[in-house]
């Protein structure tokens, strides 16, 4: 480890000879054109963490100023207590930080204002990029981001002025509905009548899974009744209101349920316990992922979003900004249990 004052003198070619390449290719990693230059993960990362641990983050600071660049990018994110959220969260900092970026999340709770305001404050920051994660209005932050000069990049919620990196709702639903649907002809139930609860009917995610349900049960010769679709919000405690709703009309449970989160799993089990039932009293899909969950219910079956390659995803677009605003990139979730 080299002193504080020589490290403040440290240069890229100090860099390039503890690293055993060229100033060039240092200089690539440090302003994160590397993948361009189809430089290698291996020694990109290898090139950070000499600059780490050699105090170059003084320089790199200074460098930005001069450059008009904060080494800051943000993220807004509807919930922090969601493991699909937190997890989001928690790979964008750990891959901005392995870039020598530094990363600002603000939780919004899904209300547009308070996107706005952490959209302003993070602009005031100069952040280099904002990521919307599921907001409510994206393209808004976008026009925002688009005053300033800084680059947006919509996640989980697509927009229209910026490009959008999500999961493959429908396919990811059809898959999960077919599975639900093996699971019940494997038990010979008296009737094939499946709930889809939970989500926001005005968002895309929920429209397009509903499409993916109502698909999927077309293709095995079944009619889907609007009265078993409820999109009644993503909250606990409204889907516990509407699954209590819902059975004022029935004197069974349905044969199985597509539990559109795990926030409204949530309402959905407490409505069950209230009543006497047991979760495994009905095959469960639940279009989230949480091992927990997973554990304890055995056959519930969940489609787990590919956080990890969305957030990839994320950064490519970050490295290589694309002109295209209606750019959808579609991330195929993987289907767990069953």
């Amino acid at each position: 480890m080299v002193s504080d004052s020589s490290a403040k003198r440290l240069t890229i070619y100090d860099l390039a000879r503890l690293a055993e390449t060229s100033p060039s290719t240092v200089s690539a990693v440090l302003n994160g054109t590397w993948q361009r230059r189809r430089i290698s993960k291996k020694l990109a990362n290898k090139i950070l963490s000499i600059a780490q641990s050699e105090g170059y983050s003084a320089n790199m600071q200074a460098r930005a100023l001069r450059r008009e660049r904060s080494g800051i990018i943000g993220m807004v994110l509807p919930l922090y207590d969601n493991r699909y959220f937190s997890s989001i969260a928690q790979h964008f900092e750990s891959e901005a930080r392995r870039r020598g970026l530094f990363a600002i999340v603000a939780c919004t709770n899904r209300d547009p204002a308070q996107e706005r305001e952490a959209a302003r404050m993070m602009l005031a920051y100069r952040v280099e990029c904002l990521v919307s994660t599921g907001a409510t209005d994206p393209d808004t932050i976008s026009a925002m981001c688009d005053e300033s000069g800084v680059a947006s990049i919509n996640l989980d919620l697509p927009g229209g002025k910026a490009p959008s990196i999500i999961s493959n709702n429908r396919e990811g639903a059809q898959k999960l509905t077919h599975a639900i649907l093996d699971q019940l002809a494997s038990q010979a139930p008296s009737d094939d009548t499946i709930l889809f609860i939970g989500g926001r009917a005005e968002d895309h995610n929920t429209r397009e899974r509903i499409a993916g349900f109502t698909q999927a049960r077309t293709e095995r010769g079944l009619t889907t009744s609007e009265a078993d679709i409820i999109p009644c919000d993503y909250a606990a405690d409204k889907a516990q209101v509407a699954l209590e709703a819902y059975m004022r009309h029935r004197t069974t449970l349905p044969s199985a349920m597509f539990v559109n989160s795990t926030i409204s799993l949530e309402g959905i089990v407490r409505w069950l316990q209230q009543g006497g039932y047991q979760l495994d009293d009905m095959i469960v899909g639940c279009f989230d992922w949480d091992p927990l969950a997973a554990a304890f219910h055995p056959h519930l079956i969940m489609a787990r979003q590919n956080v990890g390659e969305m957030i990839d995803r994320v950064f490519g677009v970050m490295d290589t900004p694309s002109p295209d605003a209606s750019l959808l990139i579609e991330v195929q979730p993987d289907i767990m249990g069953g």
